[in-house]
């Protein structure tokens, strides 16, 4: 599938500030854009949120591991790529009341869906979008839930996957994180042969594996899969139309892409034809032979999923505790004074 071609937008300033750019670096950050992912419904941390923020709050709108909450950390983690008024959010109508506060002032575009339908939806849509006002677009997938030990390298992955999408422009490139030991509660990437470097094939995809299949990939090379991809937008439509064409169909004849406006709304409409869809499960793992994957270099990543994960990546860090972090150990104890939380506050 490809997008009728559009005129192209007119030169803006380029995300490097140290220097000034030439027209070629000026002409590759035009093409840059990013979907963050900021729609679901975080009930696994519910039990965390509600201590931290006195309200049920998704995860991604509390201040988990720093003054600033996860969306505003993925916002600050797009702007170090990417132009922000290129920058799309995809968020929940629901959740207005959480996310207004963190993007309004900011200059981005929101892609409001009815309700959560799983990842699938929001970022064919945003693809979609996106594909209208430039479809010889870059476009990087970014999860606001994660944690990276070094940012600063993180910066340095995501610089390095934007020029390997263009120079591969029918493959996605999905960035995978080293794993520290036979983790099942991740999604692992099977490696197959080396590509360039760090850069390897992909021959499929483990979803939260059993033990022994977790502990084969991790002796084999496989990498955990951080859900961060990059790649020209006619080769994520290419695969997604290859993997779900009656969601393509359904959305494609809605979506008018627009500059001037910070906020499109998916119609409901068309979320009473749309079932919860998993762009990893059943988009990626179908499409495995369009995709490469390039390893992350040494540093930790954590998919903040899980309370008790959030606390150990704190206690990792070194660094002094905030507040909640002592009043979470403690009702996890059941002391004295502070009851304990039931399973399904966190489940």
């Amino acid at each position: 599938m490809t997008a009728s071609h559009l005129p192209r937008p007119a030169l803006g300033k380029n995300f490097r500030e140290d220097r000034a750019p030439d027209a070629r670096e000026t002409a590759r950050s035009l093409q840059r854009w990013a979907i963050v992912l900021a729609g679901g419904d975080g009930v696994r941390l519910r039990g965390l949120t509600r201590l931290i923020c006195g309200d049920d709050r998704p995860k991604q709108f509390c201040p988990l591991l720093s003054e600033y909450t996860l969306l505003e950390g993925a916002r600050q983690r797009a702007e170090r790529s990417i132009r922000p008024e290129q920058i799309l959010f995809a968020v929940t109508k629901a959740h207005q009341d959480y996310y207004l506060p963190d993007l309004a002032r900011h200059p981005c575009h929101r892609i409001v869906q009815p309700c959560n339908r799983g990842t699938a939806p929001p970022i064919l849509y945003s693809l979609l979008h996106i594909a209208q006002i430039d479809p010889d677009a870059i476009v990087a997938v970014l999860p606001c839930d994660h944690y990276y030990s070094d940012e600063n390298a993180f910066t340095l992955a995501l610089e390095s996957s934007f020029e390997i999408a263009v120079m591969r422009s029918r493959s996605v490139v999905l960035l995978g994180a080293r794993p520290n030991g036979p983790e099942v509660e991740y999604g692992w990437i099977e490696v197959g042969a080396a590509v360039h470097g760090e850069l390897f094939e992909v021959h499929g995809f483990h979803e939260k594996p059993p033990l022994h299949v977790a502990e084969h990939l991790f002796k084999s090379g496989g990498l955990w899969n951080t859900f961060v991809m990059v790649g020209h937008v006619d080769a994520f439509l290419r695969m997604s139309w290859a993997a779900a064409p009656g969601l393509v169909e359904v959305f494609q004849p809605t979506v008018s892409g627009s500059r001037c406006k910070s906020e499109t709304r998916i119609p409901e409409s068309l979320y009473d034809w749309v079932s919860p869809m998993d762009f990893s499960r059943q988009v990626l793992s179908l499409g495995a032979r369009h995709l490469v994957t390039l390893r992350l270099g040494d540093m930790e990543w954590h998919d903040l999923g899980d309370p008790d994960r959030v606390v150990s990546t704190l206690l990792a860090r070194n660094e002094e505790l905030p507040p909640w972090a002592s009043r979470w150990q403690a009702a996890r104890r059941g002391v004295a004074g502070s009851a304990p939380l039931s399973n399904s506050a966190v489940a």
